[in-house]
């Protein structure tokens, strides 16, 4: 296959979902609306920790940043595929495409830090009621959210850093919807050490990492919570985990399937639709679990009569 030197490559080109023309309308009505319920609903979400005192609290603090974080996340990828269906085109500009996998590796990140905080304040809340008000103060709130950020912010420089030290592509047809890291590297004509392995050891850490978290706050909580000696007592601490355990699922569940599925047979058209599954379905979902499943959000989005049940 023909080698492209880095100055000659000013473009990409992405993979569409269909070819067929008669499809386009739909899947540009399809993405458009799934858009705009993620943007509208994690907005409301937003609207409703802020509008209510009563929800001015660390779990509310951290959801609410978890709703600006999947809005910004389906911004980097959903737009410009909105964009390239209504125009006809697959063109990613070498400048926007490493933009867009920068920022796509930043929020998928930080929804991956703010899930890990969260399991940590469902676990305080119930492991150390007496204390939590002490332990999760808006100073240490803060200061996580901070954290979480910045972790961030090094891996989505790190990925970056590592494309801009890819000198020639194999291709310029990304077999993906958007500019996926793994697919970009993976046009690399230099098969180095580090453009194969750093990726996937940032990817293992932080992922790793935060699961294991994840799992030993909810192996505390369980234990906490099998303790208690009315069913009541039980049902009520469960219900506070039961929105942020089914995000978790669903986060980790479609995310780890991509990855999975790659790494034992990988088919450009099956990843596309489990790369979907994660990036625009997902963030779609979360406001619809986090309003159905919390009392409490659900009735102050009632009072606002911004949501009906």
């Amino acid at each position: 296959m023909e080698r492209h030197n880095l100055t000659k490559v000013s473009e990409f080109y992405l993979m569409r979902f269909s070819e067929d023309p008669d499809l386009q309308p739909v899947l540009f009505g399809l993405f458009l609306s799934m858009y705009l319920v993620t943007v509208l609903g994690n907005l409301l979400i937003i609207l409703a920790v802020s509008s209510d005192s009563h929800l001015h609290t660390p779990m509310y603090f951290f959801l609410s940043n978890l709703s600006l974080a999947d809005i910004c996340f389906i911004s980097t990828t959903v737009p410009k595929m909105i964009f390239d269906i209504l125009t006809h085109s697959r063109i990613i500009s070498y400048v926007g495409c490493l933009t867009q996998m920068s920022l796509f590796v930043l929020f998928v990140c930080v929804d991956d830090m703010l899930l890990t905080v969260m399991a940590y304040d469902r676990f305080v809340a119930i492991c150390h009621p007496l204390n939590y008000a002490v332990i999760m103060n808006p100073y240490r709130c803060i200061l996580l959210l901070l954290l979480s950020v910045f972790v961030s912010v090094v891996n989505s420089q790190m990925h970056n850093l590592i494309a801009l030290q890819v000198t020639c592509f194999k291709d310029v047809e990304i077999a993906s919807f958007f500019c996926d890291p793994s697919q970009l590297l993976h046009l690399s004509c230099s098969d180095t050490l580090i453009n194969n392995i750093v990726p996937y050891v940032f990817g293992t850490l932080l992922g790793f990492f935060p699961m294991s978290g994840i799992i030993f706050s909810y192996y505390k909580i369980v234990s906490a919570t099998l303790k208690i000696p009315s069913f009541e007592g039980r049902y009520k601490a469960f219900s506070t985990c039961g929105s942020h355990l089914s995000v978790v699922c669903l986060f980790y569940g479609t995310s780890t399937g991509v990855y999975l599925g790659s790494a034992v047979s990988y088919s450009p058209r099956k990843g596309m639709v489990a790369s979907l599954m994660y990036t625009v379905v997902t963030p779609m979902l979360n406001p619809f679990i986090y309003s159905l499943r919390n009392r409490d959000i659900s009735s102050t989005l009632k009072r606002l009569h911004l949501w009906e049940i």
